[in-house]
């Protein structure tokens, strides 16, 4: 997939997935990969980052196979923000499939 389509749609894939329920980061990793192929040192800065916005919020939660692990929680900001983008999402991918088949049978 092109880089840059990956990277605009990326954010939409990690929210979603985290307001479905609270995920940890290679748990994402492994979530965000059904969709698009990505990886450790693509999702953890856009978690980084996500948080900083407010978006997220973590917490530690123990873990049976080593050290806690940080957990990702979407908070109210987060899920708005969410809406937006699949709003944003829908419009974008309306317009280009109307775009398509105007420029095929046109």
């Amino acid at each position: 997939m092109n880089p840059q389509l990956k990277k605009g749609i990326l954010e939409l894939i990690v929210l979603e997935s985290v307001r479905q329920k609270d995920m940890y980061g290679y748990e994402l990793v492994q979530e965000v990969s059904k969709v698009v192929d990505v990886n450790e040192g693509t999702i953890y800065p856009l978690l980084k980052r996500l948080t900083n916005e407010h978006y997220f919020e973590t917490y530690l939660r123990e873990s049976t196979e080593g050290p806690p692990r940080k957990y990702y929680h979407l908070t109210a900001a987060g899920v708005l923000y969410r809406d937006c983008l699949e709003e944003e999402w829908n419009a974008l991918s309306k317009n280009m499939e109307r775009f398509l088949k105007e420029t095929r049978h046109g």
